[in-house]
C-alpha cells in the first residue's frame, strides 16, 4: 500500500510517499481500505516533533479515516466486507489501508460522502466530550470557543448551538461571515482585540460559563481570568507552541512555562474548574467513546449538526494540506483523498 511517511521532523516537505506493508486485522480489529483521511493539528505537531505521543520517525500519522471494510479480525461482529465506515485511528491514517479497533468503527450515515465521514471522529468527539460530558454545557450559558472556524471549533460551535448556548468565538476577520452562518452570536477578532476584555464586556462583567482553549501558553491564564463563578475551562491543545511550519523547541518550552500553575486552593476559592481533554488517551474507555460517537450520529440524523469540509487534497499533496492549516486558512475540516 501507499502511505505518506515522515522520515524526519521538519517542515511539510519532509513527507514522502512510500510503499508500506498492508496491515493485518488482529483480534478485535478491522482493516479499512481508506478513501479519505482527516488532517488534524496533532498531525502537524507530530510532524514537527512536538507531539509527545507520536513514535519516532519513520512514522505515518493520521487519526481518522473513512473507507470500506476489507478484512475483519477474530471476535468482531456486526460488520461485513465492503461496508462504508469511518473510525478513529492511533496514527496510520495517511495511507491506503489502516487497521482500527472495531469499537471505534461506525457505519457512514446515508448520503454522506467519505470526506464528510472522515471529518467526524476527532473533531466532533473532542467537541462533544469537552462541551457535554466534561463541560456540562447548559442552554443559555455563555461558551467561548477559540479558533471557532477551525476543525474542532466548527464542531464545537455546532454542538453548542444544538444545546442552545450563547456562543462567543475568536477568529480572523475574513472568517466572520462563516461564523455568523454557523450561529456564533459574538465574534472576537483575536488579532486586534483583547479577548479577555471582550468576553467580560459581552457578559456584562460576569464571564463565560465554559471556555474551550486550544491555545495554551499565556492564553490559558487569560481564559481562566474571564471565567464566571462555577465556570469550566477545557484545555485540549497547544496551538501557541507552533508558529509557521518549522520546529522550535525553544518556543515550545517557553509556551509551556507560560501556562503557569493552578493550586487547588485557588480553584476552590474561585469556584472554577480546569479540565484537560485528550481523546487519544481515552482508548481505555471504549464505553465513553462509543456512547459519545452514537450521540453525535443521532445529532447528525436529526439534522442538528453537519460536518463541514473546507478543502480536500490528494494524498501526494499532503504537504500542501499541512501548509493550509499552518497558514490558518481553513474554515472547517481539511481532508486527504486517498
Amino acid at each position: 500500500m501507499k502511505a505518506a511517511v515522515i522520515r524526519e521532523h521538519g517542515d511539510p516537505d519532509v513527507f514522502t510517499i512510500e510503499d508500506r506493508p498492508d496491515p493485518e486485522a488482529k483480534p478485535g480489529e478491522v482493516v479499512i481500505r481508506v478513501k479519505a483521511a482527516g488532517v488534524n493539528f496533532a498531525d502537524l505537531m507530530a510532524r514537527l516533533g512536538l507531539y509527545p505521543d507520536a513514535p519516532k520517525p519513520p512514522i505515518v500519522v493520521g487519526y481518522e479515516v473513512a473507507g470500506d471494510i476489507e478484512k475483519i479480525g477474530e471476535g468482531v461482529s456486526g460488520f461485513s466486507i465492503g461496508q462504508r465506515v469511518f473510525t478513529m485511528t492511533m496514527f496510520g491514517g495517511y495511507a491506503e489501508k489502516v487497521a482500527a479497533p472495531a469499537f471505534t468503527v461506525r457505519i457512514i450515515p446515508e448520503k454522506f460522502t467519505y470526506e464528510q465521514a472522515a471529518a467526524i471522529p476527532v473533531n466532533y468527539l473532542t467537541a462533544y466530550h469537552s462541551l457535554i460530558y466534561m463541560g456540562n454545557l447548559k442552554p443559555h450559558e455563555y461558551v467561548l470557543i477559540h479558533s471557532a472556524a477551525g476543525g474542532v471549533g466548527t464542531a464545537a460551535v455546532q454542538i453548542a448551538g444544538s444545546v442552545g448556548a450563547t456562543i462567543i468565538g475568536t477568529a480572523s476577520p475574513h472568517k466572520n461571515d462563516y461564523l455568523k452562518q454557523m450561529g456564533v452570536s459574538h465574534i472576537i477578532n483575536y488579532r486586534e482585540m483583547d479577548f479577555e476584555k471582550e468576553v467580560m464586556r459581552i457578559t456584562e462583567g460576569r464571564g463565560a460559563d465554559l471556555i474551550m482553549d486550544s491555545l495554551g501558553g499565556d492564553q490559558l491564564m487569560k481564559n481562566y481570568n474571564c471565567l464566571a463563578p462555577a465556570g469550566r475551562l477545557v484545555t485540549f491543545g497547544m496551538f501557541s507552541i507552533v508558529k509557521g511550519d518549522r520546529r522550535s523547541m525553544l518556543r515550545a518550552m517557553r509556551e509551556v512555562i507560560k501556562m503557569g500553575r493552578f493550586h487547588p486552593l485557588k480553584l476552590f476559592n474561585a469556584n472554577k474548574a480546569i479540565i484537560g481533554v485528550n481523546m487519544n488517551h481515552l482508548a481505555t474507555r471504549p464505553d465513553i467513546i462509543g456512547r459519545e460517537m452514537d450521540a453525535i450520529l443521532n445529532l447528525i440524523a436529526e439534522g442538528r449538526i453537519q460536518p463541514h469540509v473546507d478543502r480536500t487534497f490528494p494524498l501526494q499533496n499532503v504537504a500542501d494540506a499541512h501548509r493550509y492549516i499552518h497558514d490558518r486558512k481553513n474554515k472547517g475540516k481539511v481532508i486527504l483523498i486517498v
